[in-house]
């Protein structure tokens, strides 16, 4: 039979639409609703939720390769995985698939020859139909066609993420756990190191686990309306979880889903074992974290062992509980509280042949220790005393509306001081020791009414001595001042004991008070520069027109002898074109001068971070600023006569000349290492927050390498133009470091730049630098480079960089309306203050 040219067409037109239709059966087009054993999707294809707010295909995670099957939220702007299917098994490539089996019983994803990668792995008999979708609650679902019934869902094996329709259930009768899974890392979706579910022994609450199987953090117990070891479950951003219990099954779940008119995003288990509530921000189109459960030390599980008592305000923050007394005094002296605490004097029930009964005293507003027994028979607290008491054992109780009583056997742990909110608990002791405080107070009386009865007789008689012995004193004073100058000197610096040697006194030029006086017309107000932490600066002109500056100690000051004398010490022993020049010093009677050469330009944070003089330095200034400062301190660790730390390198204590060059200053709190020391512990940590490293500020261990953390720092705070103290207070970053480390890792560091900097020709070199910075900044000493090293890096373009880690210090939160000083016990300083003192952890 002849078919004509246009019956050829037709024919041909009607085969492509059969073999279309025929591969319609076996795969779906771009996007579609539902799974069916002859339907799937391959890579690059998509089911979508019937409100298009979910969807499901594969994925790949941000600088990474490997492909994915995973859920996802559409209507946000950043790529916000919910749920991975074959999160430890990832394809190489584009071929992959994922469908329902051949047997109809599970989902499945599949490499380009077929074989399975991941499997929902459901042991099923029946062969009847079956299909898939993504309900509009974000739960992927496998169902039986013929009777509805869910063979299987995703909502029952979640990955890092708990969304708002979910519900985590615990099954104490077959111990089966809905658990929170954390990624590798944030772009790594493969199993981490840490799980998250509702424990149930006596009472729930909320644990979190490492890999290990040691507990990470723990929620305390839930009272009927919230976790008890969450303070701020009682304020609208946590508000709205219930719990509800039924025979054997335990069910936490969100029943309201806003809160201030904001909708709940998810709670994220993150690779670091954080725990954090999430919201999305339409304004600055991005999640927003509105709670974390790491925020303080005191957060981790059991930071201070058995019968510690952990105050994330205190310092140091562990303590033991009334009665108790380290069980290893070295170690927890060094800051190592593992060990936790012992009692100073056995119970009663455990030792018969004592005679006094035991008692018990009230720690108010705490977070009750772990392994909590729950006595629903107890209707009031002091029946909740009685049976603790009945029981040898019981060594706590607490009582709680809505929980009524609750007992503790034996070892007392993760025990955490709260400002607000918390829960009294009463804990066992001695009786010597429960009676100790009361039988110290009424010592305490009676000393305090004899040291101020006996003396009142003979205030008036002293009094009257004291003014004639001090009208002669002070013309003998007068005349012998002079004399003596020199022998307070050399006596000051002898009592020094910063490097336990002497110092010529002819390299001490001496300046007179009344010299200073008249350069300073009586240390008028107008002529002041600045305060710090050693006191008032003063600009001066001596009689020949030499300016100078002068550093005058205030008697309030927390720096002292040991601060003045280190740095005349410390400072005339050195000369660098980048370091201040000491001109001298002056003591007479309490006044204590330290005399520099003048610097016109006052300090480099007076220019940083004032938004009208950023625009004075441009790139080639502030490179030249970065630089002096990195030969200024290649000086002190390397090319000196002595070898330096200086513990408080800062843009307050970096001076500017007439031409903007650098000079390092304030040496008041500088160690000199001697011989080969690499790295010296101390118990007396000083700096200034968000300069030190984590190592000095955690353990009291300084070497080189912290002033390396310092410098760079400071070097974020050039290129940005912020400080990095107060920082917490933005919603995108806790601090300055993890701001340049995100955008680091998102390839933006042009965000980072100040916008006064205008080179764009030079922004190569600028993000180098902040990859320098970036380098000095990580938690490990060993991975933070030498000064040499850093000034070859910023001087050498054509010189391959390491690539930087993440910095030290990051999620960890500060409450944003508390003052730095005041979170610190006014130990740190902010801007120009630096701390003077506190026990190293």
């Amino acid at each position: 039979m002849k078919v004509g040219r246009n019956g050829s067409f037709s024919y041909l037109l009607l085969l492509l639409i059969s073999l279309t239709f025929l591969f319609s059966t076996f795969c779906f087009g771009k996007d579609s609703r539902q799974l069916t054993a002859r339907n799937f999707i391959r890579d690059h294809e998509t089911i979508s939720s019937n409100d298009s707010s979910f969807k499901l295909g594969f994925f790949t995670p941000l600088n990474a390769t490997a492909r994915y099957v995973g859920i996802w939220l559409t209507k946000y702007s950043q790529q916000t995985i919910v749920w991975v299917a074959n999160k430890d098994n990832p394809l190489n490539n584009t071929s992959g698939s994922f469908r329902i089996s051949e047997d109809g019983n599970n989902l499945v994803v599949m490499d380009g020859n077929d074989v399975i990668l991941w499997s929902s792995n459901v042991s099923y008999s029946s062969t009847t139909n079956r299909s898939a979708r993504v309900l509009d609650s974000g739960n992927l679902v496998l169902e039986d066609d013929a009777s509805g019934e869910i063979i299987w869902e995703s909502f029952k094996h979640p990955s890092d993420k708990f969304l708002p329709s979910m519900k985590f259930i615990t099954d104490t009768k077959t111990n089966e756990k809905d658990m929170l899974t954390s990624w590798n890392s944030p772009i790594d979706p493969s199993t981490g190191n840490f799980f998250g579910a509702l424990e149930v022994g006596f009472i729930p609450e909320f644990v979190v686990w490492k890999r290990s199987g040691n507990i990470h953090w723990r929620s305390a117990p839930w009272n009927g309306l919230s976790f008890m070891g969450i303070p701020d479950m009682d304020s609208s951003y946590l508000s709205g979880y219930n719990l509800d219990i039924e025979y054997n099954t335990y069910t936490i779940y969100v029943a309201n889903t806003t809160y201030h008119g904001k909708k709940y995003g998810y709670v994220l288990l993150s690779s670091l074992g954080n725990l954090e509530q999430t919201s999305w921000d339409d304004e600055k189109q991005q999640w927003m974290v509105t709670w974390s459960a790491l925020q303080t030390p005191c957060d981790y599980y059991g930071a201070c062992g058995t019968f510690g008592i952990c105050n994330g305000k205190a310092s140091p923050i562990c303590s033991c509980m009334s009665g108790f007394k380290p069980k290893e005094e070295e170690e927890w002296n060094q800051g190592n509280w593992s060990g936790g605490c012992v009692r100073k004097t056995p119970l009663k029930c455990q030792n018969s042949n004592l005679s006094e009964e035991d008692g018990f005293l009230m720690l108010e507003m705490v977070k009750v220790p772990y392994f909590a027994q729950w006595s629903n028979s107890s209707s009031s607290i002091k029946d909740c005393e009685s049976k603790c008491r009945q029981n040898c054992s019981c060594t706590a109780y607490a009582y709680e509306n809505g929980l009524r009583c609750m007992l503790w056997n034996n070892h007392l742990i993760d025990i955490q001081k709260f400002e607000s909110g918390g829960t009294n608990l009463y804990f066992r002791l001695a009786h010597q020791d429960v009676y100790a405080d009361e039988v110290q107070d009424k010592k305490r009386i009676i000393i305090t009414i004899v040291v101020i009865v006996l003396p009142i007789t003979l205030l008036i008689f002293i009094i009257a001595i004291y003014f004639w012995w001090r009208r002669k004193s002070c013309r003998k004073d007068e005349r012998s001042m002079t004399s003596t100058k020199e022998e307070n000197v050399f006596k000051l610096i002898i009592r020094n004991d910063t490097i336990g040697g002497k110092i010529k006194l002819e390299e001490l030029p001496l300046f007179d008070f009344e010299t200073l006086a008249i350069a300073t017309k009586n240390f008028d107000s107008s002529y002041k520069l600045g305060q710090g932490g050693f006191g008032p600066v003063y600009k001066g002109r001596l009689l020949d027109g030499q300016e100078i500056a002068i550093k005058r100690l205030s008697k309030a000051s927390k720096q002292g002898y040991e601060e003045f004398t280190n740095e005349v010490i410390v400072i005339s022993k050195l000369q660098h074109r980048n370091l201040v020049r000491l001109l001298g010093c002056c003591i007479e009677g309490e006044e204590k001068m330290l005399i520099y050469e003048y610097m016109p330009n006052l300090s480099l944070d007076a220019f940083i971070f004032d938004s009208a003089k950023q625009k004075l330095l441009d790139w080639r200034k502030r490179f030249n600023i970065i630089d002096g400062i990195a030969r200024g301190l290649l000086y002190l660790h390397r090319d000196s006569r002595l070898r330096i730390i200086h513990r408080d390198l800062k843009a307050s204590n970096i001076l500017l000349d007439e031409d903007l060059n650098p000079k390092i200053s304030d040496f008041g709190m500088a160690r000199i290492f001697c011989g080969n020391e690499l790295q010296v512990n101390t118990s007396r940590i000083v700096g200034t927050y968000g300069y030190m490293s984590p190592e000095y500020a955690m353990q009291g261990q300084f070497s080189e390498k912290s002033d390396i953390f310092s410098f760079g720092v400071l070097l974020l705070e050039i290129i940005s133009g912020k400080r990095n103290t107060g920082f917490y207070c933005n919603e995108y970053a806790l601090s300055l470091l993890e701001f340049a480390w995100k955008l680091w890792r998102e390839d933006n560091l042009i965000s980072f730049i100040d916008p006064t900097l205008n080179e764009l020709c030079c922004e190569s070199k600028i993000v180098r630098c902040i990859q320098v910075g970036l380098l000095c900044v990580e938690e490990s000493i060993n991975d933070r480079p030498n000064v040499g090293t850093i000034i070859s890096m910023l001087n050498n373009e054509t010189e391959d960089m390491p690539i930087p880690k993440q910095p030290s210090f990051i999620g960890k939160q500060l409450q944003s309306n508390i003052k730095v000083s005041q979170s610190c016990g006014n130990k740190y300083s902010v801007n120009n203050l630096s701390l003077s003192s506190f026990a190293a952890r």
